[in-house]
Order: C-alpha cells, then sequence, then structure tokens
C-alpha cells in the first residue's frame, strides 16, 4: 500500500496545509537508482577531534567517491582534521558558510575524556544548518568496550546519545545520523561502512550504532558494480515482500540466490527465482526433515554456501491471557528455532564456506516488546541474544549479524487498521514508513566482502523510530 499522506505532503496544497496545522511534513527519501551510481556526491565535509586515528582512512575512501572534499580548518580542536585527504580542501568554520553539504563526516576517535567532546560542538555548530536535504551525518568513535580509561569510556559513549540526538534534529529534512565505533586496529575495516552509510542504500537507517572489529580474514578485492559476484546466498521467506527485495538486491550485486518459502508460496517463489536467475526450494523451515533437506539442496547444486539470511518469519498476535498454545509453538519456531536449526545443520556438514555471511532479521519488537505480541518479541529478542553469542564461536572469517525493521510498508502492514499503521508510519525520525528495499540494502551491507570486521551487531532499520532504543 502507498503512503497517500507522504505523497500529499510533497505538492505544494498539501505541503502549505501540513505547515499551516504543524502536521508532519515527510520527504521522498532518495534511494538508490542503479548499480554504477556514485555512493557520495556533492561537498562533503571531513573533521577529527585532535589525537583522531581514522581520520586518513576515512580521507582514503572518501577519495575514491565522486564528492568534492573538505576538511574543517580554522578551530584549534579540529586541527587534526587537516589529515584527511590532500585533495580535501580547506573549509574555515569560524567563517560564513555558503556551501550546502552533501555529508558531514567526523573522526571522534581522538576524544578521551569529557571535555573533548567540545569538538563535537565545534564542529557541527557551524555546519549542521548547511546540511542538504536527505544528506547524511557519520561520526566514528573507539568501541567503549575497548576504552581502558572511565573517562575515555564515557566520552566514547556519550557518542551514541549525541548522534541520536542528530538524527532526530535533521530527520525532516530526510537526512541521517549514524554512529561507527571502530576497536583498537580497525580503522582500516571501515570502508564498506562508510560507503552504506553515506550512500542512498542507508535512506531509512538512522540513529544507529554500528561495532567494528579487526576482520578475522583479509578481504579479497571486489567487483564494485557486483561485490557478491560468484557468492551463493539461502534467503527464506523469499517469495514476498521483504525476502523477495532480498533475493532481487542481492542478485544486482552478483549472487546466485536460492528463494526458500513454504510449498504453498510456490507460484510466488517460483517467479522471484526465475527472475533473479535463481533456484527455487520450496520448504516448511519447521518441518523436522528441513535443515537436512535444506543442507542437501545446497550440497548438490552449488557444494556450499556463502550467504545465509533467515527472513522467513510470521506473526500470530493475541494478549498472553487468549493466547492459544499452538500460537505460541508457531511463532517460536518459525522465528527462532528454525533458524538454530538450518545453521547448525549446514555448519556441522561444513557446507559454510569461508568468510560467510549470515543475517537473521529481528524485530523493534524485539527491542522495546508489543502489546499483543509477547511470542513474536520472545522470539525476535532471542534471535539477537543468538546473533550475540554466535558471533563469539564462529570462525574462518564467517560474521553472524541481525537486522531490526520498524514500520516497513508490505502486506502485512498494509492489513493493520488505519489508526495503527499512520502511528506506525509517522513515530520516527523521518516521519514515513520504510520499503523492503531498505531492509534488503542493509543486508546486502553486511554482506559485502569488505564488511567482514562487522559481526554481532543488531542494526535497526527504523527511520530511528520513537519506541525501543
Amino acid at each position: 500500500m502507498s503512503d497517500l499522506y507522504l505523497k500529499f505532503v510533497n505538492t505544494p496544497a498539501g505541503k502549505s496545509v501540513a505547515q499551516s496545522l504543524g502536521l508532519p511534513s515527510p520527504v521522498n527519501l532518495k534511494r538508490w537508482k542503479r548499480s554504477d551510481q556514485p555512493f557520495i556526491e556533492g561537498d562533503v565535509l571531513l573533521g577529527a577531534a585532535n589525537g583522531a586515528i581514522a581520520i586518513n582512512s576515512l580521507g582514503n575512501t572518501l577519495t575514491a567517491s565522486a564528492a568534492k572534499l573538505h576538511h574543517a580548518s580554522g578551530v584549534e580542536s579540529l586541527a587534526d582534521s587537516a589529515k584527511a585527504s590532500t585533495k580535501a580542501q580547506p573549509l574555515e568554520l569560524t567563517a560564513d558558510i555558503s556551501t550546502k553539504l552533501s555529508a558531514l563526516v567526523f573522526d571522534a576517535t581522538g576524544i578521551s575524556g569529557p571535555q573533548g567532546l567540545r569538538a563535537l560542538y565545534d564542529f557541527f555548530h557551524p555546519t549542521i544548518r548547511k546540511l542538504a536535504g536527505s544528506g547524511r551525518v557519520l561520526v566514528v568513535g573507539l568501541d567503549p568496550a575497548h576504552c581502558k580509561a572511565p573517562a575515555q569510556a564515557a566520552a566514547q559513549r556519550a557518542l551514541e546519545g549525541f548522534v541520536r540526538s542528530v538524527g532526530k534534529e535533521i530527520g525532516k529534512k530526510g537526512a541521517t545520523a549514524n554512529l561507527a565505533w571502530i576497536a583498537p586496529g580497525a580503522d582500516k575495516e571501515l570502508d564498506s561502512t562508510v560507503r552504506f552509510f553515506l550512500s542512498p542504500r542507508s535512506a531509512y537507517v538512522s540513529g544507529q550504532f554500528v561495532r567494528i572489529g579487526k576482520a578475522g580474514k583479509a578481504a579479497s578485492a571486489t567487483n564494485p558494480v557486483a561485490p557478491l559476484a560468484g557468492k551463493v546466498a539461502l534467503v527464506t521467506g523469499a517469495s514476498r515482500g521483504i525476502g523477495e527485495s532480498i533475493a532481487d538486491t542481492l542478485a544486482r550485486d552478483g549472487a546466485t540466490v536460492i528463494a526458500l518459502d513454504i510449498p504453498a508460496a510456490l507460484e510466488g517463489l517460483e517467479k522471484v527465482a526465475e527472475r533473479v536467475k535463481g533456484k527455487a526450494l520450496a520448504c516448511d523451515i519447521t518441518a523436522p526433515e528441513a535443515p537436512k533437506l535444506i543442507a542437501d539442496f545446497v550440497e548438490q547444486q552449488f557444494g556450499g554456501i556463502d550467504l545465509i539470511i533467515h527472513n522467513a518469519g510470521i506473526t500470530r498476535d493475541k494478549t498472553l491471557g487468549n493466547m492459544p498454545e499452538h500460537f505460541w509453538d508457531m511463532t517460536i519456531a518459525v522465528n527462532l528455532t528454525a533458524e538454530e536449526l538450518i545453521n547448525d545443520e549446514l555448519a556441522e556438514r561444513k557446507l559454510i564456506r569461508e568468510n560467510a555471511r549470515i543475517v537473521c532479521i529481528s524485530s523493534i519488537s524485539g527491542i522495546a516488546g508489543n502489546f499483543g505480541q509477547t511470542n513474536y518479541s520472545t522470539a525476535k529478542c532471542g534471535v539477537i541474544g543468538y546473533v550475540e553469542a554466535m558471533a563469539k564461536e564462529l570462525k574462518n572469517g564467517v560474521t553472524i549479524n541481525a537486522i531490526a525493521p520498524g514500520f516497513i510498508e508490505t502486506q502485512m502492514t498494509a492489513a493493520m487498521p488505519v489508526t495503527i499503521r499512520e502511528a506506525g508510519r509517522r513515530m520516527n525520525s523521518l516521519s514515513q514508513g520504510g520499503l523492503p528495499v531498505d531492509v534488503a540494502e542493509t543486508i546486502g551491507w553486511y554482506c559485502h566482502p569488505q564488511s567482514g570486521g562487522i559481526n554481532g551487531n543488531v542494526v535497526r532499520v527504523c527511520g530511528q523510530s520513537l519506541i525501543g532504543k
């Protein structure tokens, strides 16, 4: 279902009505259009607190972009900004800034205590109002878990509150703000994350943080247009909605897709598989024989798997006192248990290849809880626990991460009562629902060969929903 209100407020008459009544005025988000599209264009400003350790890596990534680079100048607390790139031109922050900026990128890794947080103000105060529509803010800091001094940990953790607040201030213009925390020595692993968060691929991801460690295995060079070329991907729940979009996106990026769904969805599943030039596999993932059936198919058809996307999910909503036991059992089985059993079978038979990526779909309901969804919230929170635990056990460069979607425009949300649907759409910093492709693009980032340092994370694709953390 399309968002009629979003369409209305982006007409001259609708914009006038919304402004006069003080109603939300969401803008049309700029999303990815073509495979060879530059990840960032326009003017980009880089800044760094003194002592920063990632500024050179940030400069290297952005030097390879289509953007015109500037570095912050004229402020003592930002002197290390000049280390960004020899191709970056100085931009005096003490003077009037007339340039509209596509992105503001700040390296906060050098901040060692609360007093150093002043550098955030010095960089963003004169520039934040110059951020263009659908602009990007990216802050890079040190993972507080690796900070030895309490003052440093406090300052680095403070970046989360800063970024979340910035996201809420700039969301009305379709802009986003996100945070990347790196482990010591992991600045070389930033490339895929910088490219994702600064690109239209992350249109509905805001107010989020990701932890980046050193990659277990060095990534080989990739084709920038088809980074997943040669990879085999299993996508469950692939016949429609988010799963269909995941299949489309991974195939666009070069992967061969095994599209899996229940036998009742075979007609739609085969259409998806044919369109992406992949293989269809009809299977009820809760059946006792399902893990073996899937593993047999993978082994016989491809000899192994590179990308495992656990997207299949169901809701069976009732308040706890009114919930029949089969609603509980089925929801746990589909949303949580099946993922574990499939992974175990593939791992036991050594079908998960080196540098593979496993992505599980959680939900903001699993983070914040939701009325009438004790079964669903339990399962989706369990997914987070599973991802965090498995991330510590996986070897050979294999990573596992989770996505927690918010309100996404699907057949399921289209069936909601209108008042609940409208509340879901508007209760986020971007004042609109997301699209299935927003989830798919985030999965594409996790699956990228250069994302080996991203492991055990849960990133919300929710437009910075006001619900939950």
